[in-house]
């Protein structure tokens, strides 16, 4: 892990700020499944994660962006990553597209599962990708698929020829032999790392947006340095970039992450693998920073965005970037040099609105104005952020709780659903990040959506929660429970 700590003048606030930039082992390892085409390697993939997620076919070059999927063995759990074939030896555009997708597969990967077919032998293709591989210095495994009977697996030993050790025999297609694999794999993968549980304890901020909001430009602005390359050019950014700061004496972790689109809009080639990164650092982090372009206003891919970080249940502010824009062109208005068809742009309280309007579905969340590239108003946002992180760690005593449930429902019972009414016996807090509530009611089908959403607000008016998701369960609780209790 590189690490390393400086002291850099904040000017935006005069305030100083320390900070080191640590790769964070947040994420499960990654294992790339890597060889020419067709020779099994989706098979492999779909019998791992336990789903047809990839298309699999007898055709070579079926597989053309890179898959992901999740799964554990031994106790270990990890991301296959499924390629398309390697072909090394050709120059047309879609192989070229093909093999730059393996290429970032290998360097991201901590383990390559190198896939060859038992049933053809080594081939020149086989040899080709070997050495490619060898030079990667990862940890390879070596793989002899359609290994479907005795013979097979004997003739598999031609395969040490590639120096890459031994060759372990297995059938996709009949799943004999994978757990030798996946023995191998979790052999090979890096230690776990045990200081992640207080890894867990900072608060982690992901800056999430359409690309070329200003997402690494807000970045900079908060260190006050060009810790992240910034360019014109949407989806310069293609990782998701963890560094670690402080902030008013406390420690977080930026996540700076690549433009999401639309999943019509997802181009081939890096641009998806970047979606899959920005996603699960929305994942992995407590509160997002949603960046909003002030000069283009609020479109269906920001709400895209708003709702995977609602349904993620992560905490999130609203931010209006390039606000300095706007600023400029009303000044242009009310000095008469704006062009005559030029719209006069929206105030903040306008923009405001616009928000609660569009973005309905987290009306918890704070609106901050902001100019990443000039600093204008950046401090706040982290201020911000850590009041929400706050929120998203507090727990309600049960007692209190209960009160304001029950002086909700005095205020505004419930409607009778066919003579019956929904009863709320009891109310408990389950979990904190996001706040979960556990609700014990007579039969959830007399539950309508609006009085759910009546209860939560009601939870927010007592309790606050600004900023963040909250959860609400409701469970049915028998007759004979309930007088038991």
């Amino acid at each position: 892990m590189l690490a390393r700590s400086a002291c850099l003048a904040w000017y935006n606030s005069f305030e100083f700020l320390s900070f080191s930039i640590n790769r964070i082992a947040a994420m499960k390892p990654l294992v790339a499944i890597v060889g020419r085409p067709n020779v099994g390697k989706s098979t492999f993939f779909n019998r791992m994660i336990g789903q047809q997620l990839a298309i699999v076919e007898d055709l070579p070059g079926t597989t053309r962006d890179r898959l992901y999927g999740d799964t554990d063995w031994n106790g270990r759990e990890f991301t296959l990553i499924d390629t398309g074939g390697l072909e090394l030896g050709t120059s047309d555009d879609m192989t070229a597209r093909i093999r730059a997708q393996v290429q970032l597969a290998i360097e991201e990967a901590d383990v390559i599962v190198f896939m060859v077919d038992a049933r053809s032998g080594i081939t020149e293709a086989d040899t080709d990708v070997a050495d490619l591989l060898r030079r990667s210095g990862k940890p390879i495994v070596l793989a002899a698929n359609k290994a479907d009977n005795a013979a097979r697996r004997q003739e598999a030993v031609e395969f040490y020829s590639l120096g890459l050790g031994e060759p372990i025999t297995l059938s996709a297609s009949q799943g004999t032999g994978t757990g030798d694999v996946l023995d191998a794999i979790t052999g090979a993968l890096p230690p776990a790392v045990e200081e992640a549980e207080a890894e867990t304890e900072v608060p982690r901020v992901a800056i999430v947006g359409r690309p070329n909001v200003g997402k690494s430009s807000l970045v900079n602005s908060v260190l006050g340095t060009d810790r992240v390359i910034v360019s014109e050019v949407p989806g310069t950014t293609r990782d998701a970039i963890d560094t670690q700061v402080e902030h008013n004496g406390q420690p977080l972790i930026l996540i700076d992450t690549a433009g999401i689109r639309r999943r019509g809009r997802i181009g081939p080639g890096v641009e998806k693998y970047s979606v899959l990164r920005a996603t699960r650092a929305i994942e992995r982090s407590d509160v997002a920073v949603l960046l909003i372009d002030a000069t283009e206003g609020i479109t269906a891919q920001d709400v895209h965005i708003a709702g995977v970080i609602h349904e993620a249940g992560r905490g999130v502010v609203v931010v209006v970037n390039k606000w300095d824009l706007i600023k400029e062109k009303r000044a242009r208005h009310r000095a008469g040099l704006a062009p005559a068809m030029e719209d006069e742009p929206p105030d903040a309280q306008d923009f405001k609105e616009a928000v609660k309007r569009d973005l309905k579905f987290i009306p918890y969340a704070p609106v901050i104005f902001a100019a990443a590239k000039t600093g204008y108003h950046t401090g706040p946002i982290l201020d911000a952020a850590l009041k929400i992180h706050e929120e998203r760690q507090r727990r309600i005593p049960t007692a209190r709780l209960n009160e304001a449930v029950k002086a909700a429902v005095l205020r505004h019972p419930p409607a009778h659903v066919k003579g019956r009414m929904l009863r709320i016996y009891y109310v408990t807090q389950a979990e904190v990040s996001p706040p979960t509530f556990i609700f014990f009611i007579n039969d959830p089908e007399l539950l309508h959506w609006s009085y759910q959403r009546y209860l939560e607000n009601q939870l927010r008016l007592a309790f606050g929660f600004d900023g963040t998701a909250i959860r609400l369960h409701f469970r049915q609780r028998e007759r004979k429970e309930r007088d038991e209790e």
